[in-house]
C-alpha cells in the first residue's frame, strides 16, 4: 500500500505531533527525510531506553523514515537544507518554536515564490500568531489549556489523559489537511500553507463537554473512568481482583442488566432508577447494590452474563494484556520492523487495504547522511569536510 510512493517530505521535527504526522506518510509510502542536529538528534530518542535501549516514543513515531544530520544553523548546512527541499521536496513539515523556520528561510512565502507547488505545514502549541503565539507548549499544557483535564480525573482531582493526545491530535490534523492539500495541488498546481495550533485540534476534541457547558452551563462533572452523564457506565470490581467496564444506552438494556446481569429482575422497577437521569442522581446506590451482586463473581463469569444480555463491555486491560490480545492477534495485526537493536513488533496502521502498508526500519541517528548528501552531488571528500567542521 504505497499511494505515496514518489512524493518526498522534507520535516524538522520532533517529539511527538510532527513525527506522528510524517511517520503516517511514510506508511503510505512517501519518503520522509527527517532533519537531525549532529550529536543528539530528535530529543525524543533520549526520552526513556525502554525498547532494547532506544526511546519508546522515538521508536513509535519514527520508522520508514530516514534521518539526516544537519546543523541547520551552519552556514554550509543552511544552503544543503534549501537545496533538498527546493530540489526534492514536496511536503516540509516542522514543529520547531514559532518563527525559527521562517528563519531558516523555509516559511511558506519564501518557498512558495521559489517553488509554487510546495506545501509547507507548520505545527506549533498555539498557531502561527495571536497573543499565545509565543507560549511554550507541552502535551500537558495544551491537555490543561484546552479545558480537557477539567473534565478528566476524579471529584477530588483533575488528571491528564494517559496517551499525548493533544499532540495526536494536532498530528492528525497534519496528516489529513497535508492529504488533503496534495489532493488540491493534482488539480490547481499550487501548494499550500498549513497552520496546525495543538490548542485548535484538542479543543476540537473537546467539544462534547464544550457544548454541554454551552452559555454558562455547569460542565459535565469528574467521574473517573465512569460516565459524567449516563449510569451505569464505567468500571466496576469483581470478586477474584478485576475490573469489568460496561456500559448500558437505555431502558431495554436496563431491564437486560437487572434480570440476566445482576438477577434482580425487580430492581428494573424500582422508581429510584426509573429512566437514565434517575440513575444518575442514584448512582452512590445503585453502585453499592452493582458491586454487592459482583463480588462472588470473577471477571470471566460477569463477562459471560454482559454478552449473554447484550450489554456493551471491556475488560479493563493492563498493557501486557494489550501485547497479548487475542483479537489483535486472530486479525494479525502485528509485524516486524528493524531497528538498531534489532527488530521490534509493530501494529499495523489502521485501516485494511489489499496491499500491506510500507513498514520499514526506525532510522539511527544520521544513518542516511551521506546516500542523502550524495544525492545532492556531493562527494566523499566534501562530506568528509562536513562532518570535520561540524556542519553534519
Amino acid at each position: 500500500m504505497q499511494p505515496l510512493k514518489g512524493l518526498t517530505v522534507v520535516t524538522l521535527e520532533h517529539a511527538i505531533a510532527a513525527p506522528f504526522a510524517t511517520r503516517q506518510l511514510a506508511d503510505l509510502g512517501a519518503r520522509v527525510i527527517k532533519i537531525e542536529r549532529p550529536g543528539s538528534g530528535d530529543f525524543a530518542r533520549g526520552y526513556d531506553s525502554r525498547v532494547r535501549g532506544l526511546a519508546s516514543h522515538f521508536v513509535w513515531t519514527n520508522r520508514s523514515k530516514e534521518s539526516l544530520t544537519l546543523d541547520v544553523k551552519h552556514p554550509e548546512a543552511a544552503k544543503l537544507l534549501e537545496r533538498l527541499v527546493l530540489e526534492q521536496a514536496d511536503v516540509v513539515v516542522q514543529n520547531l518554536a514559532p518563527g525559527a523556520a521562517a528563519r531558516l528561510g523555509l516559511g511558506y512565502e519564501r518557498l512558495a515564490a521559489l517553488k509554487p507547488g510546495i506545501i509547507v505545514c507548520d505545527i506549533s502549541g498555539y498557531g502561527a500568531d495571536g497573543p499565545y503565539r509565543d507560549k511554550k507548549a507541552y502535551d500537558l499544557l495544551i491537555q490543561s489549556e484546552a479545558g480537557f483535564v477539567s473534565v478528566t480525573g476524579t471529584a477530588d482531582e483533575p488528571s491528564k489523559a494517559g496517551s499525548s493526545i493533544a499532540d495526536i491530535a494536532a498530528g492528525m490534523y497534519a496528516y489529513t489537511n497535508i492529504l488533503a492539500a496534495l489532493l488540491q495541488r493534482a488539480q490547481t498546481g499550487r501548494g499550500q500553507h498549513i497552520d496546525i495550533s495543538m490548542l485548535e485540534a484538542l479543543t476540537e476534541w473537546t467539544s462534547y463537554p464544550l457544548y454541554y457547558a454551552f452559555d454558562g452551563a455547569p460542565p459535565p462533572p469528574r467521574t473517573g473512568a465512569s460516565h459524567a452523564t449516563i449510569y451505569p457506565y464505567g468500571p466496576f470490581p469483581t470478586g477474584d481482583g478485576g475490573t469489568v467496564m460496561m456500559g448500558l444506552q437505555n431502558e431495554r438494556e436496563w431491564l437486560n442488566f437487572c434480570t440476566t446481569v445482576l438477577q434482580q429482575p425487580e430492581l428494573a422497577k424500582d422508581a429510584r432508577f426509573a429512566g437514565n437521569a434517575q440513575r444518575v442522581a442514584e448512582r452512590v446506590a445503585l453502585r453499592a447494590l452493582i458491586v454487592e451482586s459482583f463480588k462472588p463473581l470473577t471477571v470471566a463469569q460477569v463477562v459471560e452474563r454482559l454478552e449473554l444480555a447484550q450489554i456493551a463491555n471491556a475488560r479493563v486491560n493492563t498493557m501486557a494484556d494489550v501485547w497479548a490480545h487475542p483479537q489483535l492477534k486472530a486479525r494479525e495485526r502485528w509485524r516486524e520492523v528493524g531497528t538498531s537493536a534489532g527488530p521490534v513488533p509493530a501494529l499495523l496502521p489502521p485501516g485494511t487495504w489489499d496491499e500491506g502498508p510500507r513498514m520499514d526500519p526506525v532510522p539511527a541517528l544520521g544513518e542516511h547522511t551521506d546516500a542523502i548528501l550524495a544525492e545532492l552531488g556531493l562527494d566523499a571528500e566534501a562530506i568528509r569536510s562536513l562532518r570535520a567542521a561540524e556542519a553534519i
